[in-house]
């Protein structure tokens, strides 16, 4: 289990610098591009690594639901959106809200599957979340 928090942490961490380093880009250019260059980037990486590794063509690929790979339009939207938002909202504010949204649809999963489990404590760290967000807006 420590090792999952570890991870979960680090991946926390990366996709901030991941955020930062694509408004970064954007700003430079434009959100859209910014998140071509991401996934091209990616995509190069993750060939390399697939051809290395091997395994880049699983069995049973071709038998998964069609909306099984609406994952990488998701990201596409995810990544060009955070580029945008960055530069407009700042970088507490869009992780903020990006953590905030995950949580509301990790809720909204949970409670579909009928997993009811933690459903209160999970509302509260939703409403903890979006009261960090408010708390940090300026006030005139």
């Amino acid at each position: 289990m420590t090792t999952a928090i570890v991870f979960a942490l680090l991946a926390g961490i990366l996709v901030s610098l991941s955020r930062q380093l694509n408004g970064r880009l954007a700003l430079s250019t434009t959100a859209l591009i910014a998140s071509y260059w991401n996934h091209i980037v990616g995509f190069a990486v993750l060939t390399v690594l697939g051809l290395v590794i091997g395994g880049l063509w699983p069995e049973g690929a071709l038998s998964a639901p069609w909306y099984a790979y609406l994952g990488g339009t998701i990201g596409v939207i995810f990544v060009a959106s955070g580029s945008w938002l960055i530069a407009r909202i700042g970088a507490i504010n869009t992780a903020m809200l990006v953590i905030g949204g995950q949580m509301i649809s990790g809720v909204l999963l949970d409670l579909a599957r009928g997993n009811t489990e933690n459903l209160i404590a999970s509302a509260i760290g939703v409403a903890m979340i979006i009261a960090g967000m408010a708390l940090t807006q300026k006030r005139d």
